[in-house]
């Protein structure tokens, strides 16, 4: 015996059925949680107590939520494109939840792992060369070539540890025709 709230009925036609169907799914609505699966090369820069907003759940503005476990095992789960992956689950906790979310919902989870006032550069502006990370920045109308230090990244964005100062111009996506000392237009 428990109390909460019918989710799930698995079967809705009368039937005889064997022991142990499931009859029904109970749930407290109340006490949801998120289960995400990462790459196992992320869940290692999840910590428990991380925050978390939780997008595309279908309500205007992101939840908040936090990381309360990591578990411990990968299994291995196969991409879209066939690719076969290792991933973890990480359990979140909500921290308030609408009405209308429910079990077995949609969400997509952005766990923040890392958190800093920086000076930032996007990643499509860096590049390899030599084995240093380089960037080419707009000065007097010209590239030039300027090795930098990235510190913590994102798909978007690179923490700059030394290399570029605040108000250097940077060229996003540079083609293998600019070089150091080719003029350059911006917008």
């Amino acid at each position: 015996p428990d109390a909460g709230r019918i989710l799930l009925i698995p079967e809705r036609s009368e039937r005889a059925v064997a022991a142990g169907t499931p009859l029904m799914e109970l749930g407290n609505a109340d006490a949801l949680e998120i289960v995400v699966d990462v790459l196992s090369e992320d869940a290692v820069r999840i910590d428990p107590g991380d925050a978390v907003e939780l997008t595309g759940w279908g309500g205007e503005t992101a939840l908040p939520g936090r990381v309360r476990r990591v578990e411990p095992s990968a299994f291995t789960r196969y991409s879209a494109l066939g690719v076969e992956e290792q991933r973890v689950n990480v359990i979140i906790d909500l921290l308030s939840r609408p009405e209308r979310l429910g079990a077995g919902y949609r969400v997509e989870a952005s766990v923040v792992i890392w958190e800093q006032e920086a000076l930032s550069v996007p990643t499509s502006a860096l590049f390899r060369q030599a084995g240093e990370w380089r960037v080419f920045v707009i000065e007097d109308g010209r590239a030039e070539l300027r090795s930098m230090e990235p510190g913590q990244r994102s798909a978007d964005w690179a923490e700059v540890v030394s290399g570029l100062a605040e108000g250097d111009r940077v060229i996003i996506h540079p083609t293998d025709e600019v070089l150091a000392g080719v003029r350059v237009e911006s917008d």
